[in-house]
């Protein structure tokens, strides 16, 4: 259990403490009893298509998984939409304004924090671009994916079921 040792609502001390048969510990102020959640982390990804098959990939400049390939993703902020979320990460991290067509899937993986939500999209314009969290960007068709170079599961999970044809229909939120 990641260790916070203070309670956010009163400072009192927080302790791990089974509050019903068969859930896992919470973190528990001895002081006013406020129950310290560790919910997991939501996050996005946008495999991008150039219209002709390829997808993008960055090659990461930071941790975790320095110098692997990713598709453009990242947190989403405290009541920003997913959708938003997939769309700004995709520009900040590729330079390119991309349309979600589709939801390829939700993936999470039991003792792992974050929770992805992975889109698909075309590129409607812009021309690539770094921002500091990427090495390099390349447009990849499927038989070129670096498969034993990708930085996350979800990743590689998100890209077969992308190429294998997964695809949810969207419905975007107002």
């Amino acid at each position: 259990m990641e260790t916070f040792r203070f309670c956010p609502s009163c400072g009192g001390s927080l302790a791990p403490r089974s509050l019903r048969a068969g859930d896992p510990e919470r973190l528990v102020c001895g002081r006013c009893g406020f129950v310290f959640y560790l919910d997991p982390k939501l996050a996005v990804g946008t495999i991008v298509d150039d219209g002709e098959g390829r997808v993008l990939l960055i090659r990461r400049a930071i941790e975790p998984g320095y110098g692997r390939w990713v598709f453009p993703g990242g947190y989403v902020d405290r009541g920003e939409h997913v959708e938003a979320a997939a769309l700004r990460e995709a520009l900040e991290e590729s330079g390119l304004v991309v349309r979600l067509t589709g939801l390829v899937d939700v993936y999470s993986y039991p003792g792992s924090v974050p929770v992805i939500l992975v889109y698909a999209a075309t590129c409607v314009s812009g021309d690539v671009r770094l921002d500091e969290e990427g090495l390099e960007a390349r447009w990849f068709s499927p038989s070129d994916v670096p498969w034993d170079e990708l930085a996350f599961r979800s990743t590689g999970d998100g890209l077969r079921d992308y190429l294998t044809g997964r695809l949810h229909r969207l419905r975007i939120a107002d």
